[in-house]
């Protein structure tokens, strides 16, 4: 039996697979949309987290309210039972711990922070409110570009004090 030669059409046909022009191509595509993502991302990962610190302000602040209307004062009270303030024991909400701010309470003010764990993305980030309603946050260095200090209320979206 003789073997027959393939036909002129078969041997003209290309290799299958990937030039490395096209895989390389492919390769970058990947990595513009990779820096274009992650950022968007990182912030948004952020912006879930601060809720917590938003939160659990609002709440160690309404114990805060019910406590002075309890005892007519933001300080530990004496005589037995001695009552202490919410917002001396740090208590967590996520990735931040809120307790008061040194130096508070006093009789008739107080100050709360919720400030980043240390190890975490928000680690930057530092909220506050006082007995009054009055909000400010805090940015500091390591925080992702975009993200600033704001003394009128609470940074709680990149840009948007």
């Amino acid at each position: 039996m003789s073997k027959s030669l393939p036909s002129p059409r078969a041997r003209l046909r290309p290799a299958a697979g990937f030039t490395l022009i096209e895989l390389m191509i492919a390769v970058a595509i990947v990595a513009i949309l990779s820096a274009i993502a992650y950022p968007s991302y990182r912030n948004y990962v952020i912006r879930g987290q601060i809720v917590n610190a938003t939160d659990g302000l609002s709440a160690v602040q309404a114990n805060m309210e019910r406590y002075y209307q309890d005892n007519r004062t933001y300080l530990t009270t004496t005589g037995t039972p001695v009552f202490t303030p919410p917002c001396l024991t740090s208590t967590t909400y996520g990735q931040f711990t809120v307790s008061c701010v040194t130096g508070y309470p006093t009789a008739t003010t107080f100050q709360l922070q919720a400030v980043g764990n240390t190890g975490t993305q928000v680690s930057a980030f530092s909220y506050f409110i006082d007995q009054a309603g009055n909000q400010w946050s805090t940015v500091s260095a390591g925080a992702p570009s975009g993200w600033t200090s704001c003394a009128t209320g609470w940074e709680v979206k990149a840009g948007q004090c």
